[in-house]
């Protein structure tokens, strides 16, 4: 294993993006906030929830040597399919039809980090095959919820690659700590139905 020092830290950005409103399109945001429920990280790994914060997201970008991005992707595959795409490939793919029903496309905000010269060398998207985009208020369906795990086993082994390794957590991170507050957390939104 890798020792960590100021010279060979990476800084390390994870990231999910989608609207938790338009059922898998909330793909990303519901898998990064499950990792940083389960998953504790070095000081040097940022873990962020970027929902629909489009070019707001460009500072972020700037900071990370690395970026692993969880997201709902229309491959044109079957529903749930997972699929790992790495540095160059990125760009065509978050080019697809999905990133945000709403805001700027992700390709947008990665464009925008490589114009000011500071995109992260290396760039890993983990995106999922989304069945329904268009449920406005409800949950991820069956098959992209599934995909929630092993789309975080394939960051940890991302991770581990980088010299950052998760640590799964032994004690339940306390409710303060929350990716997501103000009950939209996966738990409490789907516990309270569509909203009105």
């Amino acid at each position: 294993m890798q020792i960590l020092t100021p010279e060979n830290t990476k800084r390390i950005l994870v990231l999910g993006i989608g609207n938790i409103l338009w059922a898998d399109e909330g793909f990303g945001v519901r898998a990064v906030e499950q990792f940083h429920h389960h998953y504790a990280v070095p000081d040097n790994v940022t873990i962020l929830d970027g929902g629909t914060q489009g070019l707001y997201l460009v500072n972020f970008l700037e900071e990370a040597d690395c970026l692993i991005v969880f997201d709902a992707i229309d491959y044109g595959l079957a529903p749930g399919h997972l699929k790992l795409v790495r540095d160059d490939e990125v760009p065509k793919f978050t080019g697809a039809k999905k990133m945000s029903l709403h805001q700027t496309g992700f390709q947008e905000v990665l464009s925008a980090a490589d114009l000011l010269g500071r995109c992260p060398r290396e760039l890993a998207l983990i995106g999922c095959q989304p069945l329904d985009l268009e449920d406005w208020g409800g949950p991820l369906t069956a098959p992209v919820r599934t995909q929630i795990a092993p789309a975080i086993e394939l960051a940890c082994k991302l991770l581990a690659h980088w010299g950052s390794p998760a640590k799964q957590r032994t004690v339940p991170l306390p409710e303060r700590e929350r990716l997501l507050a103000n009950d939209i957390d996966h738990a409490n939104y789907e516990a309270r139905g569509r909203p009105i």
